[in-house]
């Protein structure tokens, strides 16, 4: 039997800070690999490039988690009851189908069940394990934790979305993740960076991990950010990192971590 292993890569950090990645992951397993359609083996749907976009995170002393395995494999940032999270055209916990529709497997040629309850097991469940643990964690030792759902997409995709998807677009499920102070405050970091454009709880309001960690009356707030990939690379494979666009948002990116962070310390400052 294929053994699962590095389901993910963890760094601890030193402030109350957890940027999950659950999309980045591009390790699969032999039954998924096997059998995916002949346009699916590229991994269009990844999160490219997130970890290396984030790569400052250890800077600001921000824990991090990223996934290993492909969400073809699974998806993270799904409830393990895969009951759907948006209205409309979405995919699921084990999906079936590419971004634009596409069937993501060859007739007959879908993992079983046991594997993919396996999947569940070794890598779903040590995921969100993970995530549950630091958050506890820094909740212990600061009084408070902060979530921060790093994501991307490309920016256009007429079956999920109408036209153009903004750069920077924040979930926090309609204000229930996080204190609606601090969005507003992220909010007024993209105002300051005209560059871009952003919207608040538009087409992504935050997946499952958003929703399901995001409790801000136990001072936990979790905000989900999904990107509009031509903002910091080649859309299209191989899905190219362009330095020249990313160094711009990594600024922002930077400032709004630290406009987090900053925030979290006045408002639990003893």
């Amino acid at each position: 039997m294929f053994e699962i292993n590095n389901a993910f890569e963890f760094s601890r950090g030193r402030v109350p800070l957890l940027i999950s990645m659950p999309h980045a992951g591009t390790r699969l397993t032999p039954a998924v690999e096997a059998g995916l359609v002949e346009q699916a083996r590229s991994l269009p749907d990844t999160d490219w490039n997130i970890p290396r976009l984030y790569d400052f995170a250890a800077e600001l002393g921000a824990s991090t988690l990223a996934a290993g395995y492909s969400r073809y494999v699974i998806d993270l940032n799904r409830p393990a009851d895969d009951k759907p999270l948006y209205a409309g055209a979405t995919t699921g916990l084990y999906p079936s189908t590419l971004f634009d529709g596409q069937p993501l497997f060859r007739e007959g040629g879908e993992p079983s069940a046991e594997e993919r309850e396996r999947y569940l097991a070794e890598i779903w469940a040590p995921y969100h394990r993970t995530v549950a643990e630091e958050l506890a964690r820094m909740k212990a030792e600061f009084g408070y934790a902060l979530l921060f759902d790093a994501h991307s997409i490309r920016s256009h995709i007429p079956r999920l979305f109408d036209g153009k998807l903004p750069d920077l677009n924040f979930g926090t499920f309609n204000g229930a993740s996080c204190d609606q102070r601090l969005a507003e405050i992220l909010r007024a970091v993209c105002d300051s960076a005209p560059t871009y454009s952003h919207v608040l709880n538009g087409r992504f309001k935050g997946g499952y991990i958003t929703r399901n960690y995001g409790n801000p009356s136990n001072d936990i707030h979790a905000i989900q950010l999904e990107l509009g990939q031509c903002s910091y690379m080649d859309e299209r494979a191989p899905f190219t990192y362009r330095e020249d666009l990313a160094k711009s948002l990594q600024k922002v990116l930077r400032t709004l971590l630290e406009n987090m962070l900053a925030w979290g310390d006045e408002q639990y400052r003893k």
